[in-house]
């Protein structure tokens, strides 16, 4: 059987982005209104890899600075142009010269999840499936937290991240099991869904006795 655990929210207590976004001044829509100005989205674009996080800091930065000097005919369209997001606010936005995905990164391991996946692994296949960026890769590689697993499927590393149900066919793909052979929990309800939708068995992960039952009434 082939076991599937996401990271944050399973193995690991949840990234609160709420850090961030407080250290920026920003709320969750405006830090995604500048995420999304341009022409790719830089938050998106960091989960699967595409870009480094010192490119990505540089270019949401820059969006900053081209969102302080829209103007058409001398006429500011910064209000008409953008939704959530206001010349205050963007002039309030204080500037780090380190990485804020990295330093403010602090995960638990929950211990009582991490038993359940050594105890799989003594007669299972057990690897994590989890959508991560550049600056928590490595802050979880320093700590050893993927060192419980067989392997790790990263976002960051595969180009494709859940709730695509790619994720889990390059999974599948590269471990040599069929859907109906593997498990996969996941904090996320439509992480699980879109693994469910290829006749993957999943537990949306609420607690490790959850989990624990879960996994009991797979096996019998």
């Amino acid at each position: 059987m082939l076991y599937i655990f996401d990271m944050g929210g399973v193995i690991t207590t949840t990234f609160d982005m709420k850090i961030i976004y407080q250290k920026l001044k920003l709320s969750k829509e405006q830090f995604n209104e500048i995420c999304n100005f341009g022409k790719i989205n830089l938050l998106a674009e960091y989960e699967i890899g595409t870009i480094t996080a010192s490119y990505f800091w540089e270019q949401f930065y820059a969006r900053i600075g081209n969102m302080q000097h829209l103007d058409l005919n001398g006429i500011n369209t910064l209000q008409a142009d953008l939704k959530v997001i206001t010349p205050e606010v963007l002039s309030e936005i204080p500037e780090y010269k380190y990485d804020l995905f990295r330093m403010c990164f602090h995960p638990e391991l929950q211990k009582d999840v991490v038993k359940v996946v050594e105890t799989l692994k003594k007669n299972n296949r057990v690897v994590c499936g989890t959508n991560t960026n550049q600056s928590h890769w490595e802050n979880h590689m320093e700590r050893g937290d993927y060192s419980i697993f067989h392997q790790t499927y990263a976002s960051n590393k595969m180009g494709v991240m859940k709730p695509d149900p790619e994720f889990f066919r390059i999974i599948l793909e590269s471990e040599g099991y069929e859907p109906q052979q593997a498990f996969f929990t996941d904090d996320k309800l439509e992480n699980c869904n879109a693994a469910a939708s290829l006749g993957i068995n999943v537990y949306h992960f609420k607690s490790a006795s959850g989990l624990k039952a879960a996994i009991k009434k797979i096996q019998k």
